[in-house]
């Protein structure tokens, strides 16, 4: 499997954030880190090796960035205010910068599917939903969709504009809707075991189904538990078999 590191100082955020590049075909699978991890956590947790079989088949391409939830939500120092900013720095660094680098190392007309285990889940959701123009779909894995599950009760209009449970029962614009619709590729998949919350991903699979956006909403059984081992059994599943 071959493996690139590299990064850039970005304007978006004010730091250098790296990247970690995987392979050298197939549509793009952009990671996202769970909590305040980093850009190697799915390769230290085996993750990679997981997938390994489908990198060196030419059938993707992976991209895995850096979370900055330390620098907001997860940062117990910070005004609210400031980790909404925080998070929303961090959009627009996915998608003026790394969007961008996908494509500059792939093709202007490679998919890009956004991927992300626990909070990471939520991100790639997100990040999909909010710009369906750009990126075209997710794999969201043991994630919940509610923000405030992490703001600790703050809530202004960037914890709004950033929590899909929260925007997307309001999305009314007809264009942006048809971009989602036109996906084929929203999976929210989740254990049942230990700390998952499958109820948290059926509320969320009712709002799109309430938007008439195709969705797949996977629960896997009681053995499967909010860690690493069930994400390590998922992502090659749908890589396997949706991809």
């Amino acid at each position: 499997m071959e493996r690139n590191l590299t990064s850039w100082y970005s304007p978006s955020l004010n730091k250098e954030m790296p990247i970690a590049v995987y392979g050298n075909y197939g549509f793009a699978l952009l990671l996202i880190p769970t909590a305040a991890a980093d850009y190697l956590e799915y390769e230290r947790f085996q993750l990679m090796d997981s997938i390994a079989p489908f990198i060196d088949a030419g059938k993707v391409k992976v991209f895995s960035i850096n979370s900055i939830n330390n620098e907001s939500w997860l940062n117990n120092n910070m005004d609210p205010r400031d980790k909404a900013i925080r998070h929303q720095q961090f959009n627009d660094y996915v998608f003026n910068e790394v969007v961008p680098f996908i494509r500059n190392n792939t093709s202007w007309e490679t998919p890009i599917i956004t991927c992300g285990a626990s909070f990471g889940a939520l991100h790639s959701a997100n990040l999909f939903l909010k710009r369906p123009d750009i990126i075209n779909g997710c794999i969201a894995m043991s994630g919940v969709y509610d923000l405030t599950e992490y703001t600790k009760g703050y809530f202004d209009d960037n914890v709004y504009f950033n929590s899909p449970i929260h925007y997307m029962p309001n999305l009314s614009d007809h264009h942006v809707l048809e971009q989602i619709r036109r996906s084929g590729h929203i999976h929210l998949v989740t254990g049942s075991g230990d700390h998952e919350d499958p109820d948290a991903n059926r509320r969320f699979a009712g709002v799109l189904y309430s938007k008439n956006i195709w969705y797949e909403l996977d629960i896997w059984g009681q053995e499967w538990r909010h860690d690493w081992p069930t994400w390590r059994a998922i992502l090659p599943h749908y890589l396997g078999t949706r991809f």
